[in-house]
């Protein structure tokens, strides 16, 4: 864990970046609600919503993050509102509460937008109870997220838009399908069965603060698709807030909401909150655990009974998750790794068809996307298929199984750009070869993705001419015929059904 935090590579320190706009744009929400003369507690409304508006708006464009960024207040501020109204109502309240859960969720079916417009809907609502927020209290909270969005939209947009000098990362929309089989609408069926249990366990728990087991449940499902990764989600969650409140117990507490010592904590925080979150839940969630526990010393309220109190709750909410997703219209693991797999050889094919145009002298041809795109589409796959290649799995024949898939697919992206770096050179040639070879492997794609295609034929003696590009050629053809026994295992001990 300590490993993948800081040794894993930051491209073009993106991660680092992100990190440190945050807490400027987090740090300047802050100032201006009090300059604004709003009290403490509209001050961390103001700095939760800007911390959403920068952590959850990941469209592929600055002009769609912007428009993303734009809409959170008028999501937003109805939930907040009807939060507030409904203080004084546990019945309608907790009614009201489970319906933002499930239209959140449903939500993801819409892209990034629907995503960072659900999370916002739902953590306005977690912040009013977080608050105690009441209808005298509206127009503060109000004026708060307004700003707040505001200042962080200044920061992002204005003062360090460093996503304009970057090209667009395509983002792939989940498998899809209708109805009860579309996983969007069937994960929104889970969130919400698996919150109500939250809700009311959490409640028999304690009637003041059993909100915080709705919100585990919630960010468990966040970025999941398969029963498998919403559990292995779940076990780190837990994990990271164990870890968070020992920690808190060494800072937290000593600190005691002193102002200063609490400020600069916070924005250390905030800094590792977001350059961690793309590669550890577990230390993300240790950070806005400690990041929480900050903040209720701030509001004077921080005492180990109540650190021990989140712990409960959060084990509350992430058993909810578990027998949601086990019991209620389960997404298997294996089907979604299925998908995702199909998708990235798809992408292969089309990389490889664009690189055989390019090569045989389409100026328009241009393979780089697909390049990029393919990313993504492991990415996704590498995601899918954690549960299976965790610590605690103890079906090791399929670990093994999912490890060579990884490293097989790899191989298939170290070819593919390989080959589009050939295919990039002014001076590259076009070899009737090629073309041979380029048919060999979308049919070998064909093949593996159910197409109907034969088996490819033998490859064709290099020859000097065409020799680096027919190289990458060769060493896909060879992935993809070893990929292709790893995938036709019989069902039964399977990593994808054949």
């Amino acid at each position: 864990m300590l490993k993948r935090v800081f040794v894993a590579p930051d491209p073009g320190r993106t991660r680092l970046r992100f990190a440190a706009r945050a807490v400027l744009g987090i740090g300047l929400a802050v100032v201006v609600c009090g300059l604004a003369g709003h009290s403490l507690a509209g001050a961390v409304t103001g700095g939760l919503a800007a911390l959403l508006a920068l952590f959850t708006v990941t469209d592929a464009t600055v002009r769609a993050q912007a428009v993303t960024t734009a809409l959170l207040p008028v999501v937003g501020l109805p939930v907040l509102a009807a939060a507030a109204e409904l203080h004084d109502q546990p019945v309608a309240r907790d009614l009201t509460f489970l319906a933002v859960v499930g239209a959140g969720v449903y939500a993801r079916r819409w892209g990034p937008r629907g995503h960072s417009l659900g999370v916002f809907a739902f953590m306005t609502f977690f912040v009013a109870q977080f608050l105690h927020a009441t209808p005298g209290r509206l127009p503060e909270l109000c004026a708060s997220v307004v700003l707040s969005v505001l200042s962080a939209a200044a920061v992002r947009f204005g003062v360090w838009c460093y996503e304009r000098r970057l090209p667009p990362a395509p983002v792939p929309a989940p498998p899809g399908g209708t109805g009860l089989a579309r996983v969007t609408t069937r994960q929104a069926v889970q969130a919400t069965a698996g919150a109500a249990f939250a809700l009311v366990v959490g409640q028999l728990v304690s009637g003041q603060r059993w909100y915080w087991a709705v919100g585990a449940t919630w960010w468990i499902f966040v970025n999941t698709t398969s029963r498998g990764e919403t559990l292995v989600r779940g076990f780190r969650r837990v994990l990271g807030t164990v870890i968070g409140i020992g920690l808190g117990l060494l800072v937290a507490l000593p600190v005691d909401g002193a102002p200063v010592p609490t400020a600069v904590l916070t924005a250390v925080c905030v800094f590792g909150i977001f350059y961690t979150a793309a590669v550890s839940y577990t230390w993300m969630m240790l950070w806005v655990t400690l990041l929480a526990e900050l903040l209720y010393g701030l509001l004077g309220v921080l005492e180990p009974a109540l650190l021990a109190l989140r712990l409960v709750e959060t084990g509350v909410g992430a058993l909810g998750a578990v027998l949601a997703v086990l019991f209620v219209l389960p997404v298997t693991t294996h089907a979604v790794t299925d998908a995702w797999i199909q998708r990235a050889l798809r992408c292969v094919r089309a990389c490889t068809a664009e690189t055989a145009a390019r090569l045989a002298g389409d100026a328009h041809a241009d393979p780089a996307p697909r390049v990029a795109e393919l990313e993504q589409l492991l990415g996704r796959v590498r995601l899918s298929v954690a549960p299976l290649m965790h610590p605690l799995n103890p079906m090791r024949g399929r670990k093994a199984r999912a490890r060579r898939v990884l490293d097989l697919l790899d191989e298939c992206a170290r070819e593919i750009r390989g080959l589009v770096a050939v295919a990039a050179d002014p001076e590259a040639s076009h070899d009737a070869r090629l073309a041979a070879a380029c048919r060999r492997v979308e049919a070998a794609v064909e093949a593996l993705t159910g197409g109907g295609a034969e088996a490819p034929g033998p490859a064709e003696p290099r020859t000097p001419a065409a020799e680096p590009a027919l190289a990458h050629l060769h060493g896909l053809e060879r992935a993809l015929s070893e990929l292709a026994t790893w995938l036709r295992i019989p069902p039964g001990s399977p990593l994808v059904g054949a």
